[in-house]
């Protein structure tokens, strides 16, 4: 059993997480792909993986992990879902092969920063650690090319319902996975007949006015703190909704997820940001790929 299934079965525990490092020297079910121009990013950042769930887009994931590079990576939390897993062991390969490329990535030499959120909150009793040469932070300052200082979180310190209420927060857990459950069989019909990735979930959240209204309250109660930390910006991810906008001359930042939205947050080397909808990439990426077949031919 590699460390890895050990930790999705059991928690973490030094020695497991310690056995991480031998974990990249191991070799994926899915083959990494060797793509002749790939990306190249200062800084990403990806939160809300949940790995351990069947709702956790893994195959999306490693498409983007196989196509983009950067000199640092923050993980900002919820990578794995302890509530889940204690619930019910679901732990497929695909779900390994996301892990090992994230180890990669630290063993090839880019700086790896992982922030736990509230769903792998049990990684949070190694703050201040570095394990396989990925740094676990409460929290961090990153600093951007063009000179600004961005506080990165996971955000559930700010959700009032996850702090004062954990009962109603499993609840809504429990709702949220039927959520999911019908997602998967909308996007199951949606690939028999061809057509791309589609978030009912998202579409949903998006529709409900007091859902609309949460996201817009967790918003500027995150970008306030920010400012009161004296920083020109701010990182999250922990609501599933990949957002920029400026609040009251704060820069808040969400990266999404990749449950629902499988979107990433990236900074170009002058110091731009941009969010990547990876769904529309692959969707954009297959639609363009029969005319360049066609222009190949015709050559």
């Amino acid at each position: 059993m590699d460390a890895v299934t050990k930790i999705a079965m059991n928690g973490l525990s030094g020695g497991t997480i310690a056995d991480l490092a031998d974990f990249a020297h191991s070799q994926p079910s899915i083959p990494e792909r060797t793509i002749s121009e790939r990306r190249r990013y200062r800084t990403i950042w990806i939160s809300d993986i949940h790995l351990g769930t069947r709702g956790c887009n893994a195959d999306l994931l490693i498409d983007f992990l196989d196509h983009v590079d950067s000199e640092t990576l923050y993980l900002v939390g919820d990578i794995i879902d302890g509530w889940r897993l204690k619930k019910k062991f679901y732990w497929p390969a695909a779900h390994n092969d996301v892990v090992w490329r994230l180890l990669k990535r630290a063993k090839r030499g880019a700086h790896v920063v992982y922030i736990p959120g509230n769903h792998d909150e049990v990684v949070r009793q190694f703050c201040g650690l570095d394990f396989g040469g990925i740094a676990i932070r409460r929290n961090a300052v990153h600093e951007t090319a063009d000179g600004r200082r961005l506080l990165v979180l996971h955000g559930d310190e700010f959700d009032a319902i996850t702090l004062a209420h954990r009962w109603l927060a499993h609840v809504g857990d429990a709702a949220y996975e039927f959520m999911m459950a019908l997602n998967r069989w909308v996007n199951a019909y949606r690939r028999a007949f061809s057509l791309p990735y589609w978030s009912l979930s998202k579409h949903a959240k998006a529709k409900v006015k007091n859902a609309v209204q949460f996201i817009s309250n967790y918003e500027e109660i995150v970008a306030q703190a920010a400012g009161a930390r004296g920083v020109d910006g701010v990182v999250c991810g922990h609501i599933h909704t990949a957002e920029f906008r400026d609040i009251n001359g704060i820069a808040y930042y969400n990266d999404g997820d990749w449950v629902e939205g499988c979107t990433a947050l990236v900074e170009h080397f002058d110091g731009r940001m941009e969010l990547l909808h990876w769904a529309d990439e692959i969707a954009a990426r297959e639609t363009s790929r029969p005319t360049a077949q066609i222009e190949m031919l015709a050559a």
